[in-house]
C-alpha cells in the first residue's frame, strides 16, 4: 500500500505533519477528517523522498521548505489553494492566515503572508489587504476576492481563482513545451554549422590555397566563410554578448514590446495561433469575473489587461465605451476583429439566454482545444521545415568541399 506524507491544521489553528499508509490520498484526507484535522498537503513519499531527505513522522516544518527566490506564480496558486481548503473546513480567515504562514515554504512567503494576516488583523478585508500587492496578485485576482467578499462566498470563489489559475499555467507550460524540441533542433543545428565553418572548413584551406580562382564558386565561398569564423570568431561572440542584453532592455520598453508583439502576430501559423492564445485568456479571464458578480464594464478592463499581446490589448479599448453607450458586448467585440464567428455567436447567445458568463467560459474551453490543434498544426510545419533547412545548410558545407576537393583531383591529373 502507497505511502503518503501530509500536513493539517488543527482546530486551534496549529499545524501537524506525518505520514500514513492508505489506497489514496482521498483515503489520507478522509483519515485525517476523521481525527478532526483539516487536510493541507497530503503528497506520495516516493516523490517526496526523491527532492530532499525524507523527515519521519512529526518531522520539521523545515523538509518542506526549499531554496528563496522570491514570490513565484507558483506560489500564488499554491496559498490561493490552500487558503481555500481551509476556509471550506470552516476557519476563519485570520486563523487560516496564521497556518500559511507557518506552512510558508520560503520567507518571502511568510513576508508576503504576514503583511496579509497584519491587515486582516487590523479589519480590512482580504482584498483590501492584497491591494498593496498588486504587482504580485493583479486587478483579477484582487476584484475576484472583493466579489466574493461582497456575496459571502470567499472560498468559493478561491476555489474558481486556483483552477483559473492551474488552467492558464498548463495552457502557457504546453505553448512552452511544444517549442522546447525545435528550440533545441536550430541550437544543435546551428552549432554543428558554427563548427564545421570554423573547424573543418579550415583544415582543407591548405589543399586548396594552390587552385587559386581554379576552385569552384561555391567552394571559394565556404572557405572564405570558414577562414572568417576561425579568425574572427572571438569578435562576433563579444558582439553577442553586448547587443544581447541591449536587446534584452529594449524588448522590455514598450515600444519594443510593441513591436515585438506586431512580428508576432504577423508570423504565418504562428501569429494565428498566438491570437487564439490570447482570446482564451481573455474570454476565461471575462467569464469569471462576470459569474462572480463583478460589473461587465470592470470585468472587461481587467479581463483586457490579462491579454499580454499589447496589440490586441489596444484594440480592446474601444469595447468598454461601447457597451457603456447601450452596446451589445457581441458587436462591440465584432468591432475588434479579433474574434471568430464561432465565438461572436456563444457571446451573441450568452447574452440573450442571460448566461453570458457561462458561455464565455466555455467558449475559453473551445479555444483551449483550438490552441492544442493549432500548436500541433504547427510543429507539424516547423519542424520538417528546420530540418529541410538545416540540413540544406549542412549539406551546402560538405557538397563545397567535395566540388573542391574534384577540382584538386582533375587538377592533379
Amino acid at each position: 500500500m502507497p505511502e503518503f506524507v501530509w500536513q493539517a491544521a488543527k482546530a486551534d489553528g496549529s499545524v501537524r505533519e506525518g505520514r500514513a499508509s492508505a489506497a489514496s490520498r482521498e483515503a489520507v484526507s478522509r483519515q485525517l477528517l476523521g481525527q478532526g484535522l483539516t487536510p493541507l498537503k497530503v503528497v506520495e513519499a516516493a516523490a517526496f523522498d526523491a527532492g530532499r531527505a525524507a523527515p519521519a513522522s512529526g518531522a520539521d516544518k523545515s523538509a518542506f521548505r526549499g531554496r528563496d527566490k522570491g514570490v513565484a506564480a507558483a506560489d500564488i496558486r499554491a496559498l490561493t489553494n490552500e487558503l481555500a481548503v481551509m476556509l471550506r473546513a470552516g476557519l476563519p480567515l485570520d486563523r487560516a492566515l496564521r497556518i500559511l504562514i507557518g506552512m510558508a515554504s520560503r520567507p518571502s512567503v511568510g513576508a508576503l503572508l504576514d503583511d496579509i494576516f497584519k491587515s486582516v488583523k487590523a479589519g480590512r478585508g482580504l482584498s483590501q489587504a492584497l491591494a498593496p500587492h498588486r504587482a504580485l496578485f493583479g486587478d483579477f485576482y484582487i476584484n475576484m476576492v472583493r466579489s466574493g467578499e461582497a456575496g459571502g462566498q470567499l472560498a468559493e470563489v478561491l476555489d474558481r481563482l486556483a483552477e483559473h489559475l492551474e488552467r492558464l499555467r498548463a495552457l502557457r507550460e504546453s505553448v512552452i513545451s511544444a517549442l522546447i524540441y525545435p528550440a533545441i533542433l536550430v541550437f544543435v543545428a546551428a552549432i554543428s554549422v558554427v563548427l564545421m565553418l570554423g573547424v573543418v572548413v579550415p583544415q582543407f584551406e591548405t589543399l586548396f590555397s594552390d587552385l587559386g580562382d581554379a576552385l569552384p564558386m561555391p567552394t571559394r565561398i565556404i572557405v572564405a566563410a570558414g577562414h572568417f569564423f576561425a579568425d574572427w570568431w572571438w569578435a562576433m561572440a563579444l558582439a553577442v554578448a553586448i547587443l544581447a542584453p541591449g536587446l534584452r532592455r529594449w524588448l522590455a520598453t514598450p515600444a519594443g514590446q510593441a513591436r515585438r508583439d506586431d512580428c508576432l502576430l504577423k508570423l504565418p501559423v504562428i501569429g494565428a495561433v498566438a491570437q487564439k492564445y490570447e482570446a482564451t485568456r481573455f474570454t476565461r479571464s471575462m467569464g469569471t469575473l462576470l459569474g462572480n458578480g463583478v460589473p461587465i464594464v470592470t470585468a472587461l478592463r481587467i479581463a483586457s489587461d490579462t491579454m499580454s499581446n499589447r496589440r490586441l490589448r489596444a484594440a480592446m479599448d474601444g469595447v468598454a465605451p461601447a457597451i457603456k453607450q447601450g452596446g451589445r458586448l457581441a458587436d462591440a467585440l465584432q468591432a475588434t476583429g479579433l474574434f471568430t464567428p464561432l465565438a461572436l455567436n456563444m457571446v451573441r447567445l450568452g447574452e440573450e439566454t442571460g448566461r453570458l458568463d457561462a458561455m464565455l467560459l466555455e467558449l475559453a474551453r473551445v479555444h483551449d482545444g483550438e490552441v492544442e490543434a493549432g500548436i500541433k498544426r504547427l510543429l507539424a510545419l516547423l519542424e520538417p521545415a528546420l530540418i529541410l533547412i538545416l540540413g540544406a545548410a549542412i549539406a551546402s558545407i560538405i557538397v563545397a568541399i567535395l566540388l573542391g576537393i574534384l577540382s584538386v583531383n582533375e587538377l592533379a591529373g
